[in-house]
């Protein structure tokens, strides 16, 4: 064992003095950073567009409903006919033309009702133009049959139901909504770490073998420690690497924000709603989400994601590392590359499509025992409360299946590593397990 950290300094410092991975680690913040910034400032132009939108009003009911936003801006036209209307605003290049037609009734009047424009218009856009014309119509309709429709809006009572479980713990649909979004992060962010360190420990052992160094290098360190500090070297890299990604992409982004005066809600297509929704109660949401974060459970998320992050990696960076030893180039890894990757899209598809619905449903709880899918499926139920026994039992089994996998891997590192010019077959590379 005394080679071992030999190995693992030696694995890490290659990988770390290397010129491609110093650039991309500095050169990635800068590329996410100024991608963010440009969204923002795409979409602050986007904000800033002003709609201009004709009204023909034929029924004379909608006169008093059209009320101009920074944003948009109506524009009521009298006396004209409806070819008149769209002829002029199409001369003057208005957004488009809203045509509500006389008609006998307001049921013919809600199925009359009519936007033309140049292009199709937008669907936040529209869908407020809808709700405010269907608001008035009701409105009509309910006086028509003799009913005040303030007397109803004072009458009616809005229900949001308190969660809460039987131990007395306070819930909501926002906590919930925040425990999706630690678990998914948590979980897809070990699915990108897996796919680009297992990569990149799968492109170093093809890199060693094409160009023989393994021959020698194997002829004083056995197959196991040399698979373990290939996989222990480039996990600290990759830690290294992503934490340099970390600090860098916050520093920038302060910058840009600061400097530029970019506000990181203007990337957002519903600004506007979210607007609407803080001007109503920005104190009560700010309290709420506060509440929902001291809710979660904090520290066993954090020793949990650790754990889980540490132990899927390994797991995976085994499988990458034997695949690198049985093929000679990486158009050759191809044909092996689905056995390994198919686990990771499905433990993902599993967490968003079961854990959303019932993250203790016996689906979500399967798979958070099986090593291969436990890492994402487990991050993503813990925030919704799963018993210490079953998060345990999950990392035991886990880092229980990474040590077999090693002995897997090795067998196939030992004999793959001295294998050449020849691509093996799945037959082939079970008779390795033999030897």
């Amino acid at each position: 064992m005394n080679h071992l950290p030999l190995i693992i300094k030696r694995e890490y410092l290659t990988k770390v003095r290397n010129k491609s991975f110093i650039i991309m680690t500095f050169l990635s913040p800068f590329i996410f950073v100024g991608i963010f910034a440009l969204v923002a400032y795409l979409s602050s132009l986007n904000n800033d567009t002003v709609r201009k939108i004709s009204v023909l009003d034929e029924s004379g009911l909608f006169a008093d409903e059209f009320n101009s936003t920074p944003h948009t801006q109506y524009t009521l036209l009298h006396n004209v006919s409806l070819e008149e209307a769209k002829q002029t605003a199409e001369n003057k290049e208005m957004y488009g033309l809203l045509y509500i037609p006389k008609t006998e009734s307001l049921e013919a009047l809600s199925k009359k009702i009519t936007f033309y424009s140049e292009d199709s218009p937008s669907l936040s856009m529209m869908g407020d133009i809808n709700d405010m014309l269907e608001t008035k119509v009701n409105t009509l309709k309910l006086k028509e049959a003799g009913i005040d429709s303030e007397t109803i809006k004072s009458l009616r009572i809005n229900i949001s139901a308190n969660q809460e479980t039987f131990k007395g713990k306070e819930t909501s649909k926002l906590g919930s909504g925040l425990k999706l979004a630690f678990g998914g992060a948590a979980g897809y962010l070990l699915f990108m770490f897996i796919i680009i360190y297992g990569n990149m420990i799968m492109r170093s052992v093809i890199e060693e073998k094409t160009s023989r160094v393994i021959e020698v290098i194997i002829s004083s360190v056995k197959p196991r420690l040399l698979l373990l500090g290939k996989i222990f070297g480039t996990t600290l890299a990759g830690i290294t690497q992503f934490l340099v990604w970390v600090v860098l992409i916050l520093v920038l982004m302060t910058v840009v924000t600061s400097v530029f005066g970019i506000d990181p809600a203007t990337a957002s297509p519903s600004q506007q709603i979210v607007e609407n929704s803080v001007d109503g109660g920005t104190q009560q949401i700010l309290h709420d989400v506060m509440l929902e974060i001291n809710n979660l459970p904090i520290t066993n998320l954090i020793v949990m994601f650790i754990l889980f992050f540490v132990g899927g990696y390994l797991l995976y960076a085994s499988l990458y590392a034997s695949v690198g030893a049985a093929v000679d180039s990486e158009t050759d890894t191809q044909q092996f590359m689905m056995p390994i990757l198919m686990p990771l899209i499905l433990a993902v598809y599993v967490g968003f499509f079961t854990v959303i619905d019932n993250p203790h449903g016996t689906v979500s709880q399967v798979f958070s025992y099986i090593p291969f899918t436990s890492p994402v499926v487990m991050l993503m139920r813990i925030p919704f409360g799963v018993p210490i026994w079953q998060q345990i039992i999950s990392v035991v089994i886990l880092f229980a299946t990474f040590g077999g996998m090693v002995w897997f891997a090795a067998k196939i590192y030992r004999v793959g590593i001295l294998m050449y010019g020849k691509k093996p077959t799945y037959k082939e590379i079970f008779k390795w397990l033999k030897y």
